[in-house]
């Protein structure tokens, strides 16, 4: 009887800790509706949903292009109307449908998630892309090697190993999978010192004090600084991405790492 009610006592030890984590994480999407959140579609006024983009369906939020004509470039972000300096957001991402058949080659099943982005009330009314750091989504097209939880930088650069790091896309390690199967992406932020991307539990890439590009004027980097923005980026907004591939997305939960 002791040794038994000893052993509940250490599972209750060691379980404890565990609830006590999951308790941390703060969901950033209800399952109902787009509550605290922002929609800015370019070519279209800040908070329209045109053509109902971004929706939630049993529990998803769904990204899809059903009431399009046609694309034109309305490349669209779903932003957290909080912006969020250090902290860990996870979520699940999964494709479904064709892209849309005027949208750049590069769509096909492509997402991701902005980090560190700029207010969507900052962005052009054409603007395709926030400044941002992007945590890239692809699936396998079956046409050979392909990564996902990649890094692009819409008006930014990092630094990875001291080193400054200008080119648009940095690869990861992770591979693509199936389009219809759920993954589980990660991103650990710690304000301009460390961003660390994982796929599926697994580190597959890390880079250091981003930045803006003080010379791009695609993304209005320049925008920002010029309106005395910090060339440093230290924090931002979070946003899901519509570029037209449907896509979906559900779990989407942070936990703060802010020092109390």
């Amino acid at each position: 009887m002791k040794n038994t009610v000893r052993l509940a006592s250490l599972a209750l030890l060691f379980t404890v800790p565990a609830f006590a984590d999951e308790a941390k994480w703060v969901s950033l999407f209800n399952g109902k509706d787009l509550t605290g959140w922002t929609i800015k579609i370019a070519k279209r006024p800040l908070g329209e949903n045109f053509a109902n983009t971004f929706r939630v369906e049993d529990g998803i939020l769904k990204v899809n292009y059903d009431g399009y004509e046609k694309f034109d470039q309305q490349y669209g972000h779903l932003f957290t109307n909080i912006a969020y300096s250090h902290y860990i957001l996870r979520m699940e991402y999964r494709f479904t449908g064709k892209m849309m058949a005027d949208a750049p080659n590069y769509v096909n099943l492509n997402s991701g998630v902005m980090l560190h982005a700029q207010s969507p009330q900052s962005m052009r009314f054409d603007q395709g892309f926030p400044a941002s750091l992007e945590m890239q989504f692809l699936a396998d097209e079956g046409k050979g090697q392909r990564q996902t939880g990649n890094l692009c930088t819409p008006g930014t650069h990092v630094e990875i190993d001291g080193k400054l790091v200008t080119q648009h896309i940095v690869k990861s390690s992770a591979p693509t999978f199936p389009a219809e199967e759920w993954v589980r992406a990660e991103v650990e932020v710690h304000g301009n010192e460390m961003i660390i991307h994982r796929v599926n539990g697994v580190e597959v890439l890390r880079y250091q004090r981003p930045q803006l590009d003080p010379t791009n004027n695609n993304a209005p980097a320049t925008d920002l600084l010029e309106a005395g923005g910090n060339l440093m980026l230290h924090y931002g907004h979070i946003a899901l991405q519509a570029e037209g591939q449907p896509v979906w997305f559900r779990k989407i939960e942070l936990k703060s790492l802010e020092k109390k």
